[in-house]
């Protein structure tokens, strides 16, 4: 039986990815540039989360910039540009997520050496973006209390490839029957000993113990070069 050359054009299109994905963390390493990449469904909160975490950074006198990948419209950028850190759109026109490549692009003219923290926010999807290295430090999986509990068993590849979990949208979690203990436990099953933080952007609540938690992990990048 011959085998779909799909296979094998996807497989090599993958392979040229994680090639420019690796010299793009060896660049954002040697800056001390802490790299956050997030991915979520749709209407997770993460637009949310990212313009309130540019915030508070910007806040505290730190250099952090997003690069914001969706289907079509530049809408997230102007909202996330509000916070008066420097932005960039990638619209991919369809494609379900973004490539190392978009990202290499994005960075034409940004001194890496001025930034700390670089944010990458996502296409809206818990597939497509599993299996594309962006270069990262740091991949964050965001599941909302509106997606119901089972999420990451119905997407584990995204949780077994992820360093960190947030659960967001806390504030909701009454008012739709989340249950908590029962999604800790499927996060724990898919992807054992990850780290897990709840927030509620509208409130506040859970947003210190993010901004630290990505403090940390810029200081262990800065550590380990």
């Amino acid at each position: 039986m011959i085998q779909p050359r799909i296979l094998e054009v996807r497989t090599k299109i993958l392979k040229v990815n994680d090639e420019t994905a690796r010299a793009m963390r060896r660049r954002f390493e040697a800056a001390g540039v802490l790299v956050v990449n997030l991915v979520s469904s749709p209407g997770s909160g993460k637009t949310a989360l990212l313009e309130e975490t540019l915030r508070r950074l910007k806040a505290r006198g730190m250099s952090v910039a997003a690069i914001v990948g969706d289907l079509e419209t530049d809408n997230d950028a102007q909202r996330l540009a509000r916070s008066g850190v420097p932005v960039r759109q990638i619209e991919t026109h369809g494609l379900c997520h973004l490539e190392a490549a978009m990202v290499d692009e994005r960075l034409a003219g940004w001194d890496l050496a001025g930034l700390e923290i670089l944010f990458i926010e996502n296409v809206g999807n818990l597939v497509c973006p599993t299996s594309w290295d962006l270069g990262e430090s740091v991949r964050v999986a965001l599941l909302s209390v509106t997606e119901g509990e089972d999420k990451p068993l119905k997407y584990p590849g995204l949780f077994n490839t992820s360093d960190l979990a947030v659960i967001t949208k806390t504030d909701l979690a009454e008012a739709v029957g989340f249950d908590r203990a029962l999604t800790l436990s499927n996060i724990e099953q898919v992807r054992p000993g990850m780290p897990v933080l709840e927030v509620a952007t509208k409130t506040g609540t859970g947003i210190d113990p993010w901004i630290e938690a990505l403090l940390a992990r810029r200081v262990a990048l800065l550590n380990s070069r």
